[in-house]
C-alpha cells in the first residue's frame, strides 16, 4: 500500500497504531475464551428453529504471573499508558500486559501484550516488544519507534520546528498534520482524496506538504519536487497545491525524462507562472539544498516510505488507513493534546 524505498517493508509507518494489523513474526495465539455449549435438546421435543447465536464476548486473558514482572522499568502504568496514547482512538480494542521482563542485555527489557476487542470477534493475539535502555523507544518488528507515557511529543515538537513546506488552512501549529510524499509514488496520488476530507473535515488543522522523492525507484520525484519548491517561492502556497494537484493527476508522465518535462511544465502553467523562471530556479543549487532538509526531516522522524501523514508527531500510512479510521485517529490525537478541532 506504499512507495518503499526498502525491499523490506518495516513497521515505522505504522507507528503502533497498526500492530493488530500487521503481525509481528514473534506474535503468538493466546487461547480464545472457552465456547458455550447449547443446551441439550430434550428427547422426543418438536424441532426448533436454530437459536440465534449468542453474542460474542470480550476475551478472557490469562491471569499474569507475577514472576514474569521482574524489569525495574518500564513500569506497567507506562506500558499502558504508552498503548491508550497509541490505541486508545478504538473503543473495541482491549488488551492486558502480561509480562515486563529482563533480558540478558542490561537496560533492555521484554514487553508482552495481550490483544483482543470487546466484540470477541477477532481472535486474541500477544505482542511483543524490546524497551531500550533510554524508555523512550521500543523495537518491534525489526523497526525502532517511539515509547513512552507520551510517545509522539518528540516528533510533534520536532516537526513543529522544522516542517516548512507549503501548507493548507491555518496558521497556528496546535494540530499541525505533516504530508511526506513522492510526487511520482502512485500511492500518494491515491492518498489525496483522503487529505482533501482532511483539509475539509479539519478547517483549524495546519496540513503541511513536505517533499520526499524516493529517488532509487523514482527518477524524476526529484526534478518534480524541486518545481514544487519554486513554485512555492514564487506563487505561495495555493499555487503549490494548484502545481501539485496537476502533477498527481498528470503523474503518469513522469515516467520519462521528456514526458516530465512537459508534465511539470503544464503544471506550473495550470498554477499561473512562468515556466523559463520556475526551470531556472529549479535548477539552482539552493532549491535541491531546501529539498534535501526536506528529506532529511523525513528520516530524522523515522520516515522510510511514501505517503506518511504525521498527526501531531504521531506516523500514520494515510493509503493504507481507511478515512474514517484516519479521521477517528486525528480527532483522538487532537484531544490528547488538548486542541479544539471545530
Amino acid at each position: 500500500m506504499t512507495c518503499k524505498l526498502r525491499l523490506v517493508a518495516g513497521l515505522a509507518s505504522l507507528a503502533v497504531l497498526a500492530f493488530p494489523i500487521v503481525r509481528a513474526a514473534a506474535q503468538q495465539q493466546v487461547p480464545p475464551a472457552p465456547a458455550q455449549t447449547a443446551p441439550a435438546q430434550t428427547q422426543g421435543a418438536p424441532s426448533q428453529e436454530p437459536a440465534t447465536p449468542a453474542p460474542a464476548a470480550p476475551p478472557v486473558f490469562p491471569k499474569p504471573d507475577p514472576a514474569n514482572f521482574n524489569a525495574t522499568a518500564p513500569t506497567k502504568d507506562v506500558v499502558n499508558s504508552f498503548l491508550q496514547e497509541s490505541w486508545g482512538y478504538d473503543d473495541s480494542r482491549v488488551w492486558q500486559v502480561q509480562a515486563i521482563m529482563k533480558t540478558s542485555l542490561d537496560g533492555y527489557s521484554k514487553v508482552v501484550v495481550y490483544i483482543g476487542d470487546k466484540t470477541g470477534k477477532q481472535k486474541p493475539s500477544a505482542l511483543q516488544f524490546i524497551v531500550l535502555p533510554d524508555g523512550k523507544h521500543i523495537i518491534a518488528a525489526d523497526e525502532i519507534l517511539p515509547f513512552g507515557e507520551h510517545p509522539y511529543a518528540g516528533m510533534r515538537a520536532e516537526l513543529q520546528e522544522r516542517a516548512n513546506g507549503p501548507y493548507k488552512g491555518a496558521a497556528s501549529k496546535d494540530l499541525e498534520l505533516v504530508e511526506f510524499a513522492d510526487f511520482q509514488c502512485p500511492h500518494c496520488k491515491e492518498a489525496q482524496a483522503n487529505m482533501e476530507k482532511l483539509a475539509t473535515d479539519f478547517p483549524k488543522a495546519r496540513i503541511v506538504f513536505q517533499n520526499y522523492p524516493l529517488e532509487k525507484i523514482h527518477p524524476e520525484a526529484k526534478r518534480a519536487a524541486s518545481y514544487g519548491v519554486c513554485v512555492a517561492h514564487q506563487g505561495g502556497s495555493t499555487a503549490f497545491f494548484q502545481y501539485a494537484s496537476a502533477v498527481f493527476e498528470g503523474q503518469d508522465g513522469l515516467n520519462t525524462a521528456d514526458g516530465a518535462t512537459l508534465t511539470l511544465n503544464s503544471a506550473v502553467t495550470k498554477a499561473g507562472l512562468d515556466i523559463a523562471k520556475i526551470s531556472v530556479c529549479a535548477s539552482a543549487p539552493a532549491t535541491d539544498q531546501e529539498v534535501e532538509a526536506s528529506v532529511k526531516l523525513a528520516e530524522d522522524v523515522n520516515v522510510a516510505q511514501t505517503p506518511v501523514l504525521m498527526v501531531n508527531g504521531r506516523q500514520i500510512p494515510v493509503s493504507a488507513v481507511p478515512y474514517d479510521t484516519l479521521k477517528q485517529i486525528v480527532l483522538y490525537q487532537a484531544k490528547l493534546d488538548g486542541v479544539a478541532v471545530q
